[in-house]
């Protein structure tokens, strides 16, 4: 039992989801939200309020970037996307406490949380498939 106790609260401190990271920045509360994909994802949408910083380009950037007194969540495609856990990783080899966002943007997405391009804000999508649908928000 200690044993299971012990991986899931690790899994909870490492990772996290779309729906809590929304309520985290809707709360004011202090994250770096990090989009870890390449720039031509970044161009084709992302989350509300992320900075871009692929993977492969963190260990040069996030020290002259970021500051290591505010955690930081990172986020890539999806399910089937390693990147932000190849993101984490290098953010954790320099001492930022980090976490990775289960679902990545896709599930963002499905949830009808916010997202934008360089254009400006994108439609919302809620996905029954993922979420109870309760009421519609307005893009």
């Amino acid at each position: 039992m200690s044993e299971a106790i012990d991986f899931f609260s690790a899994k909870l401190r490492l990772e996290t989801d779309a729906s809590d990271v929304y309520e985290a920045q809707k709360a004011g509360e202090r994250l770096v939200l990090v989009d870890v994909r390449g720039d031509e994802a970044w161009t084709q949408g992302r989350i509300s309020g992320a900075i871009h910083m692929p993977y492969r380009q963190i260990a040069e950037r996030a020290p002259d970037e970021l500051s290591r007194n505010v955690p930081i969540v990172v986020y890539c495609w999806s399910p089937g996307c390693n990147a932000a856990t190849k993101g984490a990783l290098e953010f954790a080899k320099l001492g930022y406490s980090v976490r990775e966002m289960m679902g990545g943007y896709e599930y963002w997405v499905r949830e009808g949380q916010p997202t934008e391009n360089d254009d400006g804000p994108l439609p919302r999508v809620f996905d029954a498939q993922v979420m109870v649908i309760r009421e519609r928000v307005r893009s």
